[in-house]
């Protein structure tokens, strides 16, 4: 294996690694349920993804095969991440948490399927 070869692998280690280690530190970090999400969605798929990718790249370039196992479950990883992050939002929601404790969008309309308050104060959608 030449060694661009082996430096490309090690860049794709490396970047996964860091990855990683932030979306680790934010899912230990981040303050509630609603913002950890973002971490195990976004950077620890990344990092997974890039251990994959290099995985793929060292195959290929180290013996000429090209396997298409590791793009498969990228591809799988990608594509069912957010729905996972989409599901434990969902029941972050539905559970008797009171409106007060959800953390705001940002963006002036209510969280979708959040309970609406009695009182009359409930934000329209746009």
């Amino acid at each position: 294996m030449e060694l661009w070869h082996e430096i490309t692998v090690a860049l794709f280690l490396v970047v996964a690694g860091v990855f990683g280690l932030v979306g680790s530190f934010g899912l230990l970090k981040l303050p509630n349920e609603m913002t950890r999400l973002h971490a195990p969605t976004k950077a620890t798929t990344l990092g997974v993804g890039g251990v994959l990718i290099a995985s793929m790249l060292h195959q290929w370039l180290g013996s000429e095969v090209f396997s298409m196992h590791e793009l498969i479950i990228t591809l799988f990883l990608f594509l069912t991440a957010p729905i996972t992050a989409l599901f434990i939002a969902k029941m972050q929601l539905h559970q008797n948490v009171p409106r007060e404790q959800i953390p705001p969008t940002g963006t002036g309309a209510p969280w979708a399927g959040a309970p609406e308050p009695n009182d009359g104060t409930a934000v329209k959608p746009r």
